[in-house]
């Protein structure tokens, strides 16, 4: 199976894409785990992704295109993969396809996740993390009477709120994916391969959803997948 997954932030693509990993063993693929591993090890591909973020300037689509192809020359990426925050705009988009069309792994889906901007800003604004243990709270969802510190810990640290996490932020998160990345709908629904789901819902009924969106793909492409 190879498959794009497009949301706004918070939407839940790198929950639904875990399990996605575990049911057809493939990778799920984020290109900032690829840039930051890049870095780390020193590749080619690294050094130039390391001296342009030195430098305060954006990582080209080239340097990232050519991370994501030395990924999927690597053996468990053979029966496909998960891409996970590429592509992000039109320009990504038919990089990637040229790229997949010379390596003969084109597309077999891209899953659109479906939520309300409203419950996305409420989702992540709400999150609060322990500076000790790193787990993540949510002050929606905790339960009643659970106090603003980590219960974990021993000495009991006060949770706080990740500055990408506030509420302005998101805002301006969502309005960049809304102009760059929401147009990708369209683009991927002219070839056929979209697929949206409503992924304002609990985990496992998203989850449900995303599995039927993958069955209905048509036969060709479901034989794909099962490889």
């Amino acid at each position: 199976m190879r498959i794009v997954l497009m949301g706004a932030p918070g939407s839940g693509k790198g929950t639904q894409s875990q399990y996605l990993v575990e049911r057809f063993g493939i990778p799920q693929i984020s290109t900032g785990d690829l840039l930051r591993s890049a870095v780390a090890r020193g590749t080619e591909y690294g050094l130039r992704a390391k001296a342009a973020m030195d430098s305060g300037q954006l990582v080209v689509d080239e340097i990232v295109l050519g991370i994501i192809r030395e990924r999927l020359a690597e053996k468990d990426a053979a029966g496909g993969f998960i891409l996970d925050g590429f592509p992000r705009n039109l320009a990504q988009a038919q990089a990637l396809a040229d790229m997949l069309a010379v390596l003969g792994k084109p597309l077999d889906a891209v899953v659109l996740f479906e939520v309300d901007y409203a419950e996305i800003i409420k989702r992540i604004s709400g999150r609060r993390s322990c500076q000790q243990c790193g787990r993540v709270f949510n002050v929606h969802t905790a339960p009643p009477g659970t106090p603003p510190h980590c219960d974990q810990c021993d000495d009991k640290p006060p949770l706080v709120q990740r500055r990408d996490d506030e509420e302005a932020t998101v805002r301006r998160r969502l309005e960049v994916y809304e102009q760059q990345t929401r147009p990708l709908a369209q683009y991927y629904a002219a070839q056929g391969l979209l697929r949206s789901i409503d992924a304002q819902a609990g985990v496992q009924q998203v989850t449900a959803r995303l599995v039927a969106a993958l069955e209905s793909l048509p036969a060709a492409r479901r034989r794909s997948a099962a490889r």
